[in-house]
């Protein structure tokens, strides 16, 4: 299917589904609400039905927030560095809506990508990004690669869908034939440093960004062009609309430098296909599930007082006297003596609050798949910070399984009996053997990278080593630990031995 064709599919499906919202005027008190015509089902959900009730769904882990549904818009899994814990950390968090909240829909589909990148598919994306030559499949993986030295644009394009695509220009490569050694060669595998300069307007980035977004279907998104990156690179980020609906968590971003030019991106190639309907719950009902689900952890260290308590009388026995259960000579009752608080202890939940509440779709992992699942969006707006999205799943609770439990004794992702991690990129250093690897990870564990060399491709393998009677708080942070290679990586991709896709190059 042509990416015209692509476009108008998905907005006669827009004009026949259901988006509600609520969104609180700035300053006048007065709230709008949208509603558009439908009952939130396509055809490919009514058959469904037809066939009976959905399965139930195992949500495992947020878009970025809680695994009973939640997740924010503050850095994919986990918790972005610098930014609070939607949770609210030890305390909790309390999210109070400001003003009525729509009822929305009674159904909604889940969305699931299906099928295999086509070249055609690869190359509209390339002509789209100003790339010349033809795509080559190279294992599971797609790719437009630089000649000579590797500087250049770079494309490469998971084969399974939903086609995650990473695109990147390169201008530092290992020194070659089309590099003179001297002051103006880089040393090998160092890009050149940023020109500088002040960035694009946001109107001019998301103008050089159009092209991009139509070759993928997604003229129809909401863009931001807000972020700027290096001081001269400006950051177009797109929400694509999808049955009809907004999504969180399934976005394409470019980048895009002074010139106009696109230097970096990546997304997903192909849209996710309508599945099973799904009874949902209105926004109030998931507003109160995601407080249920953002309550505190409770205090985290070991607790108790600074300084010893207040002693007490020692009774006739010789054991403490609280005074508990006799009354003093005055005859009023003596109270107990409260246990020793710490001041996170008696800290009041974190207070949020919502300024508007959106149906949509939230990227959610289900049984080991990544899917899109019904879910409300609402905005926060706390007062010491900006205004961020968390999406709460609207499927019914009924439709729900429950976590999986770990076992005593979980089964090892790895042989050697550790953990994965996804890898999210990877720099050629020194002569070109030496790659820096880059991932997020627990600040309790220890890390290894381990590289398997193939004449096509060079699979690189986080592993994890913890200690499972360690008590540790749970912070994400970034690392980046070197392998050194055989061989030198040349035009070799990158995969990622987790999640079988082409790692981005830095």
């Amino acid at each position: 299917m042509s990416g015209t064709e692509n476009v108008r599919r998905r907005r006669n499906v827009l004009a026949a589904s259901v988006a509600a919202g609520v969104l609180l005027a700035g300053g006048g008190g007065v709230y709008l609400a949208t509603t558009a015509s439908g009952d939130g089902t396509g055809a490919a959900a009514r058959a469904a039905d037809a066939a009976g009730p959905p399965p139930p769904l195992r949500l495992e882990g947020g878009s970025g927030g809680t695994d009973a549904g939640g997740g924010d818009s503050r850095g994919g899994p986990g918790i972005a560095p610098g930014e609070p814990d939607p949770g609210g950390g030890p305390n909790g968090t309390v999210y109070t809506a400001k003003g009525p909240l729509p009822q929305g829909p009674s159904s909604a589909a889940v969305h699931r990508p299906e099928g295999l990148v086509t070249s055609a598919e690869v190359t509209r994306l390339a002509e789209a990004l100003g790339i010349s030559g033809s795509p080559s499949l190279v294992g599971e993986v797609w790719t437009i690669r630089p000649e000579k030295d590797g500087s250049g644009p770079r494309l490469d394009v998971s084969r399974k869908a939903p086609g995650n695509w990473t695109y990147s220009w390169y201008d530092g490569g290992p020194a070659g034939d089309s590099c003179l050694k001297g002051k103006a060669c880089p040393p090998p595998g160092e890009s050149k440093p940023s020109p500088g300069g002040t960035p694009l307007s946001e109107a001019a980035a998301k103008a050089a960004a159009a092209p991009v977004l139509k070759a993928l279907g997604q003229d129809d998104a909401k863009v931001t062009a807000a972020q700027v990156m290096n001081g001269s690179v400006r950051v177009v980020n797109a929400d694509p609309v999808v049955g009809g609906l907004p999504t969180y968590g399934w976005s394409t971003g470019l980048h895009i430098a002074r010139d106009g030019r696109a230097v970096a991106g990546s997304g997903m190639l192909k849209e996710p296909a309508e599945k099973a309907s799904y009874p949902v719950v209105a926004a109030a009902k998931a507003l109160a599930r995601l407080n249920e689900d953002s309550k505190g952890t409770g205090p985290i260290g070991i607790g108790g007082c600074a300084t010893d308590p207040p002693a007490v009388g020692v009774d006739g026995s010789g054991r403490p006297d609280t005074g508990a259960g006799r009354e003093p000579a005055h005859g009023k009752p003596v109270s107990p003596r409260p246990p020793c608080e710490t001041i996170v202890d008696r800290a009041a939940p974190d207070q949020v609050p919502v300024t508007a509440a959106v149906f949509g779709l939230a990227a959610r992992d289900v049984d080991g798949e990544r899917l899109l699942v019904p879910s409300w969006l609402f905005t926060a707006d706390p007062k010491d910070g900006a205004p961020y999205t968390v999406a709460q799943a609207a499927v019914a609770p009924e439709y729900l399984k429950p976590p999986e439990k770990p076992s005593a004794a979980p089964t090892p992702a790895q042989p050697d009996g550790t953990a994965a991690r996804v890898v999210e990129s990877v720099r050629v250093e020194g002569d070109g053997r030496r790659l820096a690897v880059t991932f997020w990870g627990g600040v309790c564990s220890t890390y290894t990278v381990k590289a398997e060399e193939q004449p096509d491709r060079v699979t690189v393998r986080i592993v994890e080593k913890s200690d499972p009677e360690r008590v540790c708080i749970m912070i994400a942070k970034d690392f980046t630990k070197t392998v050194t290679l055989e061989k030198p990586l040349g035009d070799r991709p990158v995969v990622d031995a987790a999640s079988g896709e082409a790692v981005p190059r830095r």
